[in-house]
């Protein structure tokens, strides 16, 4: 749609600038918000179809694990075993503490729970689940829980937040954690910021493809 304004004002009644203006940001967000949501393949709600579109592709979770050519082959080797890891005491702590956390997230950010898997566009089996996410898609959460303090990100975190920003298109994300003391929660979540890295992503897109092509996929 071509929109032209009359930046002198002297063609249109007052007022109109304003509402021609707003109109534009209105349809521009749009447009934003029709693109990141006609990327969603599954939702976790339904198990089945999540884990079975997730294992056509890279997700998040395989993107925290290539840090090198061997760590590669791993992940690889784990996607075509029979029995993947299934979970622990810690994992189950966190699936049942996320809402919650979530919900901390939403009255604190504005930032929705979401459930939805998304592909990238440049290709659909780049993938990802981000916790939390903007209207937009541009901004999303990141949510852990931990017996241990954190005194910087743990890499293999950055690198799944990072493979977030690049399926989304997304320019940063809030990381929250939640720390526990034998699964009790200590304290509030605390948080921070990460903000998109292109490098790092650029290099995680590259191990991602290698790990496409062992899988044969």
């Amino acid at each position: 749609m071509d929109l032209q304004l009359d930046i002198f004002g002297d063609a249109e009644a007052p007022g109109s600038q304003t509402a021609l203006a707003e109109q534009v940001v209105a349809a521009t967000a749009t447009v934003v918000i029709a693109g990141h949501l006609q990327r969603i393949l599954a939702r976790s709600s339904d198990r089945v179809a999540w884990l079975r579109a997730r294992s056509q592709g890279v997700t998040a979770t395989d993107a925290a694990g290539l840090s090198t050519t061997a760590s590669i082959m791993r992940v690889a080797r784990e996607k075509t075993g029979l029995r993947g890891f299934t979970g622990n005491a810690f994992t189950e702590h966190g699936r049942e503490r996320e809402p919650h956390i979530a919900r901390w997230v939403h009255d604190h950010f504005s930032l929705v729970p979401s459930d939805a898997l998304f592909h990238a566009v440049p290709d659909r089996r780049h993938l990802a689940t981000p916790d939390c996410i903007s209207d937009d898609g541009t901004v999303l959460a990141e949510i852990k829980t931990t017996s241990r303090p954190f005194d910087r990100i743990p890499k293999h975190y950055l690198r799944q937040i990072w493979w977030q920003q690049y399926v989304l298109g997304a320019e940063r994300t809030l990381f929250v954690w939640e720390q526990h003391d034998d699964f009790v929660p200590v304290g509030p979540p605390r948080h921070q910021w990460v903000e998109r890295d292109e490098d790092e992503i650029a290099a995680l897109v590259d191990r991602a493809d290698r790990l496409l092509e062992l899988l044969g996929r």
